[in-house]
Order: C-alpha cells, then structure tokens, then sequence
C-alpha cells in the first residue's frame, strides 16, 4: 500500500490492479460487437498488417475504403450532439524530439505556434531529444539490479530542471518543479519495485517510458502561456483509448476516445492545447503507449478526432526526399504525395511517416505537411488524397515514379520443388510456419508455374526461419516433393513508389533496363495488382549503386558517371581540359554529371571520392599523385558504389592496356577509347569482347580509332543497321601521310617534307611509326571487321614508306639525316603521277566483295575527291549498294589532340545517353 500510495492515483495504481471476472466478461462482450463494425477489426484480424506479410498489407489496402466509411458513420453518430468545436477551425501540430530538444528549441516550437493563424490549434509534443532511450535505459538498469539507475534518474531531473529554469520564471517555474518533482518520486518508487522484481512488464515500461512527453508538453504550454497565448495542457492518456493488438501495435478505439475528448474539452476548453504524444490509456485505465513512431500516430488520431484542417508534422528535414539524401546526393524534395504513395514509401524504409499514421486521417481527407522546423521557409511535403491530374509548380507531374526507398539487411528463402504445384494450402503452411517463430516477412514473390515461392526476412530472423521450415516440411524433403529450402543472405529490397505507374506503359521496363544498365542482378520480383510499387530483391553491396542508377534514369537527378582517365598525355589532357571546360553545363543544360574519379599515367596517379578538380588537374597529379597502380584504379573508379555507372577512357596506344578491356567490361564497367590495338588485335580477342559487349548492358566505344573526331564508326554502322550492304571502303586515313602528300608537290623533296610535317607536330616522335603505314592498316583492319570480315593484321599487304636500309636506324634523328639519300625514287614517283594529271596519295582500302584488304600509295586524277585535300585533312568513301555511282563521303581533319580529344569526349556522352540521359 505505501508503494501506490506514492504514485499517481489515475494510473499507477491500474498497473498493480487485476480486473475481476465479471468486468472482464463485461468488457469482452462489449469489444465483440465493437469488432464487428469497428473500422479497424480487419487490423486486428491481422494482427500485424504492416509488420507482416505483403499478401496481409494488400488485404487492408481491399478493405480500408470500407473501413474509412463505417468509422466515419461511428464517430460522427459519437458527434452529432458535440459542444466541443470540429472541423476546418482547428490545425494539428506535431514536434518531434530533436524540435523540442533544447530550451532555445523549445522557444522556436513556441513562437511557431504563436504565429500560426488558425482559430484554433492543437500541439502532438514528443519527449525531448533522448529522453525517451533515458527513460527505457531506467528500466533496464533497474530490471539489470544496477543501482546506477538512481543516477540515471537523478540525470533525468536535472536535464528538464534546467531546461525549465532557462525557460520559465515565476508562477509557471515552481508549478513545473513541484509537478516534475511529484513525478520523479513516483517513478522512483516504480523503479524501486522494478529493482526488487527483477522484472518489468510492459505496463509498467509504458508507464515509465511515457514520462518525458508528460514533461515536454507541461513545459510547452507554459512558454506558450508566458507568450501571451492562452493555452492548456492534455495528458493525452485521459483522451485516447487504444486496444493492444501486438506487442508492436496497438488500434485506437475511435468512439470512446470521441467521448472522452468530449469529456476533457468541457473542462478544459482552450483555444491552444499542447498534447502529449505517443502515449495512451488500454480501455481498463493502464497507460500504455502507441509504440515507436507513436507521436505522429497520436497527431493523426487528433486530427480525426478534431476533423482538422490540416496535420503538420515539423521534423528537422525540409520534406520528404525522393531517395534517401545519404545515399543520393541528387535526391529532391517531393511536394506532394498521396496518401497511397506516402504508405509505400514509409513501409518500404523511407524516412517519412510510420504507415499507421496515414490511415486515421484519410476517412476526412485531411491533408499531412511535413515541413522543418530549422527552415520555416521550406514548402514541406504535403501528402493528400491524389487527383487525375497530379500539378506541380503548375506543370503537370511527369514523373510517374515519385521515389525509392531500400531496406536492407535482408535475406531470401527460397522453397521449391514439384511437389508445391496445384497442392492447395503449401504456401498457407509456409507462412504459418513463418508466422510460429514471429518472422516479418517483407515481401513474397511466387513463380505462376508455383514450383517454388521466395520471400524476404530480415537477416537476423532468417536462421530460425529456416530452421523451422525444415522442420515442418523434413517428410516433403525425403519424399522429394520439395527438392530444397534454401536461404540467400546478404539482401537489401528496392522498391519504386508511385501512383502514376498504374497508368503509365513502360515503368517496368525503364526500371528494369536502369538496372541491367547498371550491371545489377536481380534475385526477385514483385508488384502488386495496384502497380503503386515495384519492387525488387538485389545483393546488398549493389543496393546503393541499384538506387542511384533507377533514381537518376527516372530524371529526378543528373546521369552521373565516374570517369578515370588512362594517360594524360596530349590527348589525355586535351580531353581533361574539354572536362573542365564544359562540365558545368553539361549538368546545367543536360543532366549530365560527369566525375573524373581517377587520373593515371606514367609516373603517377590521383584518386578521388567525390570528383577531381578538373582547374587543377595538372597540378594535382604532379604534387598529390601516388605510385600508379592499375588494379587499385580501375576498382576505386569502377566499384564506386556511390556512382551507379563508370567508364575507363583509354587514351594511351598500348596494348597491354588494352587487353584489359574485355575483363574491366566483364565487370559492369564501359569503356571508351582511341587506342586501336584492342580492335585490331588477335582476332579471337577480338570477337570474344565483342560478343560479350552484344550479350551485356555494357558499352563500348571506339570512333576515335579510326577517324579521330570524324564520324566514321558510326556511319558504318548506320549504313549497316538501316539493312544497305557495303561494297568497298577506301580512304586516307593518316593525317600526317595527308598532310605529306598534300604538300609533296612542286621541286620539294619528299625528306624536306617529313622534316616540315615533325616539326609542325603532325608526325610522331619518330616519323617512321607514320611512314611505316602500320596505323593505317590498324584502322583498315577496324573497318574491315566492323563490316563483317574476320581479317587479321598480318592479311593486310602494307607499302612501307621507311626505305628498307633505314628502318633498323638508331634513332629518329639518324633516321631524318639519312632519308634524303632515298628521295629519288618517290621524286621520280610523283613526275609520272604529275606528268599523267594525277596525284599521289597513301590510302587503305577494304574490298569487301573479296574479302581482303590493302595499305599502299595511289595515284588519283586531280578531280578526284582525294585529291582536293588539303591541310591533315581526312577523307573515307563508302561504296555500298545505295552509295554505289556516289560514294558517301565523310571528310574532315583526322589528326590533332583537339579533335580527336573531341571524338572521345562524344563518346563519352553518347555512353550519357545510353545511360538516361535526355537526347
């Protein structure tokens, strides 16, 4: 007696007391025919609907419009003859723990309340920053037998005893002190018996654990009070009557919570109150709360009861993002959503409400904006009841996917077998199996064949899953009637949300084709017949990349690719330096977000988490860079789980480099590239990267391999794709041999011209790599390939313009002093051509018909195409069955680091395309 003596008589005293018989006989029979027209009886039936299976969760959805309608008979019948005002004259606030965590907050939650216009205002309050995990850690320091939970109250006390001291004076202090005080010792004695127990049951947790929303109101209303705001304090657990359904689940009785507000109101009417949220009272007077999450419960029920205006939950985000902001950087705010699409997204894990919490308000249409209250200025989200035709900013929505959410740290079991098909009742024996050993299943997806059924459970539940799975079904596993239960760990479901997708043809397959796109797997599937979600099972390590590859195809952020850069030399850096230039509106102008990640050369290498400044490129790689590592490259730019898509820019000519093509597109990661050695080198390779790039979603590009910047892979490939046939392919195809011959006229000796192409940049370092015409046959072996012969380098007869006794020469200089001694003979060459009104030209040609190719010097007639160049233009014709009287000609420079630097930079952004960007 002297321990409830000490508590407070309306509650504390129910935790100690046992109902007789007959009122529990009484009471059973009244929530029997409650049940049967009860709005929320099918919740109960269920037990779990949001917690439980997706099959239960499409069942409520069936059943909440009628549900919504008999509630809404019961509570206005309750309301008919009501002198506690209703309707649009009230707007429900709700502040969440960070809002009132500090005195200075606190002031801020006041002066908000202060400000609000509405005629009439009702406050949701939580308890402040952590007081709530203080009050559970009580319990299980006094649980544990740890006297340390003295001290751990005594910290209590002291943290809403400053706090009043900061915020209140007078009257309103020492009222606060003598009501926290009066509560510090009942829970004290609370604790006491908890200590002795060794034990606490739920009641007297919830009676514990609800005393910091008790606090906070108090203290609210009083700033509100001492702001010249008349304003009344509810202790929510006089009002709501709930109904404990789960141990994580409670239903709020709609009809005696109306009367019991009608009650209170009459004896406190108020133009203000500030209510205590998340907790509540069980129809026999015992708090209780309304779990985690419970105060935006608490304020829907509120606005139900009141049919208010408006719900606003403040929070300390400015809405509800698209994608969870930590792991999409590019996420959105959405500024509107409905109810249904606010669901999905808070089942499947995104940081918006608890599910519950939407349902009280949908009976009334009564909109919930969630707004920040660090950014008054922020428009918030609203979620409502959606309309046919969905506005925002005055523009009707295009995006019928509205967000993502992910959970993870799931697993799948997978049950099949032969046995399952056309047995009625497996998948029943299944999930009540699933349901004996208190699993949440999160998502079921079955074969229509019904061989096998897959769902999702979290990981820490999967064991036990399994266990009694093999159990249940050991005879069906001997008989062979089910080959195996299997389980596959390391899961994380991603699913997309919105209403528009029930109406808009092709969601799917965008969802789907952003994946693949992406190089994800996927392991299960499921959509239900509303099509308000698609979702997915991917392995947990591409659960990032998996979301920011469908959030960022859907437009609501910029396609963003993670780019490393293989040799900055001068066309390296060319390309570098066109990065920096135009990045900024490419993301802009285009949506497109390109991030060099990674730079490599010779001596040295620089590594970026979030994009390199392309200003100082040089300057970095010279002073920051480290040993250059291949592997450790091509893994920090192409396993960036942040950036869901990468790309290796090749632009050195070599070919060890270029033997890695085939692994790093094996890999998920694109490749684009100048360096001709991959295509034009063994065959086999050849043709085994090819067919993997057909066969993936990976991309590879090459059109500077063959004409620099001039479009001459993609004209091939054009003629090819539109059904014409390719007859004969024939071109200058070096600049440097363009701009020699061009310019090897008049008494200029052919020495004299090579020393002036060197020394005018056209040639390479050592001019015979030019004149040997190895290159051109490189890109006449890339065309003839690309046209569908199977030609190797050494079936192409090149004319060599290295004279025989030069070409072992030391050095390209020794080779510069010698070659004089050889011009007679292309001098003697160019004379014929000249005296014959002809030019000489270094061409290569593949000859489809006969399948072969040749490199060689040509004379030309001076009306000729190729002899109207000038400069280190290129020149390509393509003789076909449509082009077969006119050859289509592409001409243009095909030589120089700006231009071929160009070419690359357009298949980089062709590869943006590919991957969602807007063409």
């Amino acid at each position: 007696m002297a321990l409830s003596s000490s508590i407070s008589p309306c509650y504390s005293c129910k935790l100690f007391s046992n109902p007789s018989l007959s009122h529990l006989k009484a009471k059973g029979k009244e929530m029997a025919t409650l049940n049967r027209t009860h709005p929320f009886s099918l919740l109960q039936l269920q037990r779990s609907p949001f917690l439980n299976s997706k099959w239960e969760r499409a069942e409520l959805k069936f059943g909440i419009r009628a549900a919504v309608t008999s509630e809404e008979y019961l509570l206005d019948g309750a309301i008919e003859n009501s002198q506690l005002p209703r309707g649009d004259s009230w707007s429900v606030h709700k502040f969440g723990g960070t809002c009132v965590g500090t005195s200075e907050r606190i002031r801020n939650v006041a002066n908000v309340i202060v400000q609000d216009q509405s005629e009439r205002k009702l406050v949701v309050v939580s308890a402040m920053s952590k007081v709530t995990d203080m009050m559970y850690d009580l319990i299980q320091k006094a649980r544990s037998r740890d006297d340390s939970y003295l001290t751990a109250l005594d910290a209590v006390l002291e943290k809403h005893k400053l706090t009043a001291i900061d915020l209140l004076d007078g009257d309103e202090l020492a009222s606060f002190l003598s009501r926290l005080h009066h509560d510090i010792n009942n829970l004290k004695a609370m604790l006491r018996a908890i200590y002795i127990a060794g034990h606490a049951t739920e009641s007297f947790s919830d009676f514990v654990a609800g005393h910091g929303e008790l606090w906070s109101a108090q203290l609210l209303s009083s700033v509100v009070r001492m702001n010249g705001v008349e304003s009344k304090w509810m202790d929510t657990r006089e009002v709501l009557i709930v109904n404990p359904t789960s141990s994580n689940q409670v239903d709020p009785d709609y009809l005696k919570s109306g009367e019991r507000l009608e009650k209170w109101y009459s004896k406190n009417p108020s133009m203000t109150i500030i209510a205590t949220g998340f907790i509540a009272s069980t129809p026999q007077n015992i708090p209780t709360t309304l779990k985690r999450d419970g105060s935006d419960f608490s304020a829907a029920i509120m606005g139900a009861l009141f049919k208010a205006r408006q719900v606003t939950i403040w929070t300390d985000v400015d809405g509800v993002y698209s994608a969870d902001p930590r792991k999409v950087s590019e996420a959105v705010i959405l500024k509107t959503l409905s109810y249904q699409e606010a669901w999905e997204m808070s089942y499947f894990g995104a940081n918006v409400l608890h599910p519950r919490t939407i349902v009280p308000v949908m009976q009334y249409d009564i909109p919930i904006v969630i707004k920040n209250i660090f950014n008054l200025a922020a428009p918030g989200t609203m979620i409502c009841r959606s309309t046919d035709n969905e506005y925002e900013d005055g523009q009707r929505s295009v995006f019928p996917v509205k967000g993502f959410a992910t959970i993870d740290n799931l697993a799948l079991v997978n049950v099949e077998g032969t046995g399952m098909t056309g047995v009625p009742g497996t998948a029943s024996d299944i999930f009540a199996a699933v349901k004996d050993v208190g699993a949440n299943v999160i998502m079921i997806s079955q074969a229509s064949s019904e061989h096998s059924v897959c769902f999702a459970v979290p990981e820490k539940e999967v064991k036990a899953v399994a266990d009694v799975l093999e159990s249940r079904f050991g005879q069906a596993l001997s008989a062979g009637r089910l080959s195996q239960i299997s389980v596959i760990p390391n899961c994380s479901i991603l699913a997309a949300v919105g209403q528009r997708m029930a109406s808009t043809p092709g969601v799917c397959a965008t969802f789907f084709s952003a994946l693949a796109k992406a190089n994800i797997n996927i392991r299960a599937i499921a959509q239900g017949c509303s099509e308000y979600n698609v979702t997915v099972v991917v392995k947990r390590e591409h659960c990032v990349r998996a979301l920011r590859a469908v959030h960022s195809t859907f437009y609501l952020s910029r396609t963003t690719i993670a780019v490393g850069i293989i040799g900055p030399g001068l066309i390296g850096g060319t390309l570098l330096d066109q990065l920096n230039d135009q990045t900024a509106i490419l993301k802009e102008k285009f949506n497109i977000d390109l991030r060099v990640m990674g730079i490599i050369g010779i001596d040295s290498m620089i590594l970026s988490g979030s994009g390199i400044d392309l200003s100082r490129w040089k300057e970095l790689l010279s002073q920051n860079g480290e040993m250059p590592d291949l592997n450790k490259f091509v893994q920090h730019v192409g396993e960036n789980h942040f950036i869901p898509n990468s790309v290796l820019v090749d632009c050195t000519a070599d070919s060890h480099i270029a033997s890695q093509y085939y692994d790093w597109l094996h890999r998920g990661i694109h490749v684009v590239t100048p360096n001709k050695k991959a295509n034009s080198g063994p065959l086999d390779q050849y043709l085994k990267m090819r067919a993997l790039q057909r066969q993936s979603y990976t991309h590879y590009f090459y059109e500077a391999t063959v004409g620099a910047g001039l479009p001459i892979i993609s004209t091939l490939r054009g003629l090819l794709e539109t059904g014409d046939k390719i007859l004969r392919i024939e071109g200058i195809f070096s600049g440097t041999l363009s701009y020699i011959f061009n310019n090897f006229m008049g008494t200029k000796a052919f020495s004299q011209v090579v020393k002036e192409a060197k020394e005018a940049g056209y040639t390479e370092p050592d001019p015979r790599d030019d004149l040997a015409g190895t290159d051109v046959a490189r890109k006449v072996i890339i065309l003839a390939r690309e046209s569908g012969l199977e030609l190797q380098l050494s079936d192409i007869p090149v004319q060599s313009l290295v004279p025989e006794p030069l070409r072992a020469t030391a050095s390209a200089e020794d080779f510069l002093l010698q070659l004089p001694q050889f011009d007679l003979e292309l001098s003697k060459q160019r004379q014929e051509a000249e005296d014959a009104g002809e030019v000489l030209r270094y061409v290569g040609a593949v000859d489809v018909v006969n399948g072969k190719g040749t490199v060689e010097l040509r004379r030309y007639n001076k009306e000729h195409p190729f002899a109207q160049l000038s400069g280190s233009d290129n020149i390509i014709a393509f003789t076909t069955e449509r082009y077969c009287k006119q050859p289509l000609i592409v001409r243009g420079p095909g030589a120089g680091a700006e231009v071929t630097a160009g070419g690359i930079f357009s298949d980089i952004l062709r590869l943006a395309s590919y991957l969602g960007a807007p063409s």
